[in-house]
């Protein structure tokens, strides 16, 4: 039986200049940040006790009950869309630090491309990216995360085939409230994209590969109706998940994977 660790992040310093805002109930913190960001000068996170209407991937449904963390962190990115979509990664990074923090350290975590955190082979967060900017620009990018802290969806309102959800407090006995984690997860991006910013991508792919989910293994790309099976062998410069199929090596820029 698991014992309860009651953790707080005093002592984990919030990013200096970036704006926090906590509502009790939104329809999603994606569209609550993006109805922010018209009047916001700078970067700034967005936290919902309740979600009604929150979202993942795909425009597919996203579940959070309650005690879970729902948030969406509002930036003005360097460069245009190729570079913005590659802060998937920096976010995966940054969840993947903040749930080493408060997990302990017989966890088990690991990245799923292209931005999923496993915690004990489960899927215990997700993150969700949408620009905003018109032409080759990108004025705003919202990352929206989602981690369950206190429970786990239901796995029947799930496709099949996905990763069953799993919860921070059942698999490692970790308890906190979703404003004490999105300080852990801030101060973790915030040093993820100081990296990033200064020294480019490779520093990012390289850490993340570090902690990627069945790399050298066979996994299962899909993207609409078509289905690839390979080895998982990197990731490129642009963040694409580069397999290694029978009829050849493949590049999967956009798709859902499957173990």
């Amino acid at each position: 039986m698991l014992r309860r660790r009651r953790l707080c992040s005093d002592g984990v310093i919030w990013p200096e200049g970036v704006a926090r805002h906590a509502l009790d109930t939104v329809d999603s913190t994606m569209a609550a940040a993006a109805r922010l960001a018209a009047s916001a000068m700078g970067p700034f996170w967005v936290l919902a006790r309740q979600q009604t209407a929150g979202r993942g991937r795909r425009g597919r449904d996203w579940r959070d009950p309650p005690g879970n963390l729902a948030a969406t962190l509002s930036l003005h990115p360097k460069g245009g869309p190729a570079e913005a979509a590659l802060f998937s990664f920096v976010a995966a990074l940054a969840l993947h630090e903040a749930l080493a923090t408060v997990a302990g350290p017989a966890a088990r975590l690991a990245i799923k491309w292209p931005n999923d955190v496993l915690l004990n082979g489960g899927k215990v967060a997700g993150i969700l990216l949408e620009s905003h900017g018109a032409g080759q620009g990108v004025d705003r990018l919202l990352i929206g995360f989602g981690v369950n802290l206190a429970q786990a969806p239901d796995p029947g309102t799930l496709e099949p085939g996905a990763v069953p959800p799993v919860a921070l407090a059942s698999e490692t006995g970790a308890q906190l409230a979703p404003e004490e984690f999105l300080t852990y997860l801030a101060a973790a991006f915030a040093r993820w994209q100081a990296l990033y910013e200064t020294f480019g991508f490779a520093p990012i792919r390289t850490a993340w590969l570090a902690r990627a989910a069945r790399l050298g293994q066979v996994v299962t790309a899909r993207t609409g109706a078509e289905s690839r099976t390979g080895t998982f062998q990197t990731i490129d410069e642009g963040g694409a998940m580069v397999l290694q199929t029978a009829a050849g090596r493949v590049a999967i820029a956009a798709a859902d994977v499957f173990f």
